[in-house]
């Protein structure tokens, strides 16, 4: 398997974005990304959308976004893989630029998912069907039930969880294309709207508009550009488990983030200790607690005392969502997780502005479907 390198990064702002269409969104992105790698050269497309089909009614996607960008014939494959289609498509670029199929690969994640679709019913879809949904759970009641076993398990507090949410949206300030770039206090998520008890409805990330793209390439490409500092993706890893909650063993415990997490530390050859700068999937603040603990940045109970602490805010001993996470720059579903790649890369070249992380050299990227059934974890190295 040969190395490979982010040669170039792109992201349209996140938000309700009643101007751009589902196909403008992605090529918004992607040029951005060619643009940053400087290059004209694609071998081949992955493209990360969990629902488009439901949400604005379009499939056979690869093909659409490989026209609109103008690079057909080239190989234009969607991936889907619930909330985690995103780290997908990523990991299939990456495997086929190690493999040597291909020198130059984007791989790239959009949703549109405001234009009027049952946004609910959409999401749902990746959750159980015949043993959750039929019932009427939805997935602010699934991390619900995960929420108040890890209060109950662990003495995890309701303050604990909003502290989750008060940190990301303080690191949305500093992220121009976050979808809500601005503060909140522990009171105010604590007096907001009660959407599946103890969540509320600031601790959910928010129905988005949204892409981002990522340019993929071998060693040889990649050291023959200057635009950047170099980042090579030092792992990539993915799991799989249950799909439903109640056939796992314990609903506090994300077993596929701890799977996928353990495969990409011995990829890389590091300890989690290594780690500089995080990106995870917070699309619940009780999500974020869970992967921290699966990832093994913490003992399983204790995620939610170094939120506390202050050890997961930018200047801290690890900090976790510079972007903004889920929570403050936005859950476009099918983007999320390459959008996580775009963070980590722009943290690893220095490049991050306000946000940045104080010699950043090793950044995780975290990505997971439904309530954790599918999982990408992927580790980049700064080599600047």
């Amino acid at each position: 398997m040969r190395d490979v390198y982010v040669l170039g990064i792109g992201m349209t702002r996140f938000g309700e974005l009643w101007a751009s269409s589902f196909r403008d969104l992605f090529v918004e992105a992607a040029l951005e990304a060619i643009g940053d790698a400087e290059t004209d050269r694609l071998d081949s497309m992955y493209i990360g959308c969990m629902s488009g089909g439901l949400f604005v009614g379009q499939e056979h996607i690869g093909a659409l976004m490989a026209d609109y960008l103008g690079r057909a014939p080239i190989p234009a494959t969607r991936v889907e893989s619930a909330c985690a289609s995103g780290g997908a498509a990523v990991r299939l670029a990456y495997l086929e630029v190690a493999s040597g199929a291909s020198e130059i690969v984007l791989a790239s994640g959009v949703e549109k998912m405001t234009d009027g679709a049952d946004v609910t019913a959409a999401l749902a879809t990746a959750a159980d069907q015949e043993y959750e949904v039929y019932h009427g759970v939805t997935f602010p009641g699934l991390y619900a039930l995960m929420a108040r076993a890890h209060m109950f398990k662990y003495g995890t507090t309701r303050e604990q969880l909003a502290q989750v949410a008060v940190k990301n949206h303080y690191h949305g300030t500093m992220n121009p294309n976050a979808q809500y770039p601005f503060e909140i206090t522990v009171e105010q998520v604590l007096a907001s709207s009660m959407v599946a008890d103890p969540l509320r409805l600031l601790d959910c990330s928010p129905v988005t508009d949204g892409a981002a793209a990522v340019i993929l390439a071998s060693e040889e490409i990649a050291k023959k550009a200057q635009a950047h500092p170099l980042v090579r993706i030092a792992a990539s890893a993915q799991a799989s488990g249950a799909l439903a909650l109640h056939d796992r063993d314990d609903i506090t415990y994300l077993d596929t983030v701890a799977k996928a997490s353990q495969l990409a530390y011995q990829q890389a050859r590091i300890t989690p200790e290594k780690v500089d700068v995080t990106e995870v999937h917070d699309c619940f603040t009780i999500a974020e607690l869970c992967v921290m603990e699966a990832l093994d940045y913490t003992e399983p109970g204790k995620a939610a005392n170094l939120v506390e602490a202050g050890e997961t805010r930018i200047g801290g001993r690890m900090p976790i969502n510079t972007s903004g996470g889920l929570k403050a720059k936005g859950h476009p579903v099918g983007a999320s997780g390459v959008a996580q790649i775009a963070e980590i890369t722009a943290q690893l070249r220095g490049e991050a502005g306000d946000r940045q992380v104080a010699e950043a050299r090793i950044g995780l990227a975290q990505n997971m479907g439904g309530t954790g059934a599918s999982c990408t974890v992927h580790i980049l190295e700064g080599l600047a």
